[in-house]
């Protein structure tokens, strides 16, 4: 039986800087606080719960901008990585519990093994992609046992040995753990540990079909009904489908082939872009009349995007929540601005077709 589950809206927090062309550096803003206040508060204002904060080379570092933003907000939670290898998961777990009670509540882990070998390697991570899925196991196991309880934890596994090991403050609830890798790897920590597994844009038949797969895996941890599912999108809208067209394809204006081809090579490892990529391959532009691959030519991970007017965003985004999403992880260009229209133009008319599943 599947749960009927209230639907949540995330929003992204784009930290390396916004822009409406990937094609030249016209349009685009760079990394600021300002920038991220504007936007944080923004997505606040449009009623999404909270902003997913990326942590690629490019990025300023999340676990500070996420800090600074939660001090410059009151309701948003900060959906921030937990990556394998770069932070000690008692230190990891300190500092989750920190930032949640300072911010009353107001934080989610998102679970990241890395999109790319090299960008690891330059980070002086040298685990290879199937050993970092399994130190993530073993890092969420352990901060789930130092929240969980006052008593001490002892741990031995192949990454970490704990002889006592203790937090303070841990968190007030424990935060809830989202991950969207599409390896087999990566589905078998979702299966284990996840409350949201976000799958990135895909066919709806892939997607119900990968939804029963996951769920079985679930069960054998007694957990089929703890994982719920979710879809991380880019969206377009405009008041009308020829202004969303126009958007959508500047931008991609001027993007040239040496950055298609860096985005094919550098995240080549993983199995989450590589199936991004063969979409673009087999079905071209578009995978669904308002599912378009446009920016998967010069932007790695979630690279597919709900284009159209409001009804024809919203009758997308239904697609999946009739098979059993609940839970969309969005962005646009620019942040602030799309933000604003998704909450006039698409939230009502997802409202209506999902009586008392939204928040008011």
């Amino acid at each position: 039986m599947t749960i009927l589950r209230s639907l949540e809206f995330g929003w992204f927090l784009p930290t390396a800087g916004d822009t409406i062309t990937y094609g030249s550096r016209d349009g685009t803003v760079p990394p600021s606080m300002d920038l991220f206040e504007k936007i944080a508060k923004a997505a606040e204002t449009a009623g999404f719960e909270y902003l997913l904060v990326p942590v690629a080379s490019s990025c300023w570092d999340a676990y500070i901008s996420s800090a600074m933003v939660l001090a410059r907000t009151s309701k948003i939670k900060m959906l921030v990585a937990a990556r394998p290898g770069y932070v000690n998961p008692v230190l990891l777990a300190r500092m989750i519990g920190a930032m949640d009670q300072l911010s009353g509540g107001r934080v989610a882990v998102n679970l990241i093994a890395g999109q790319s070998d090299e960008e690891a390697l330059q980070d002086g991570i040298r685990l290879a992609k199937e050993d970092r899925y399994a130190q993530m196991d073993e890092d969420v196991t352990i901060m789930k046992a130092l929240w969980s309880g006052a008593a001490p934890v002892y741990f031995e596994g192949r990454f970490h040995v704990l002889k006592g090991a203790r937090v303070a403050p841990r968190p007030e609830h424990q935060p809830r753990f989202y991950l969207g890798g599409g390896s087999r790897e990566a589905w078998e920590v979702s299966a284990r540990h996840a409350d949201v597994h976000l799958f990135w844009g895909d066919t709806v038949d892939t997607i119900a079909a990968n939804m029963v797969t996951l769920r079985e895996m679930a069960a054998r941890h007694g957990r089929e009904q703890a994982l719920g599912f979710g879809m991380r999108l880019q969206v377009v809208c405009r008041e009308t489908e020829d202004e969303a067209w126009a958007a959508a394809q500047a931008l991609i204006a001027g993007v040239t082939e040496s950055q298609t081809d860096f985005i094919r090579r550098h995240y080549a490892s993983s199995a989450a872009n590589q199936r991004v990529q063969e979409l673009a391959r087999t079905h071209g532009e578009l995978i669904a009349p308002h599912l378009w691959t446009g920016i998967t030519r010069v932007r790695p991970g979630a690279g597919i995007v709900v284009v159209g007017n409001p009804q024809q965003c919203a009758d997308t985004l239904q697609q999946f929540i009739d098979i059993g999403c609940h839970s969309f992880c969005l962005s646009g260009y620019l942040h602030d601005e799309e933000a604003e229209r998704f909450a006039r133009m698409v939230r009502p008319l997802l409202a209506a077709r999902n009586p008392g599943r939204m928040p008011t």
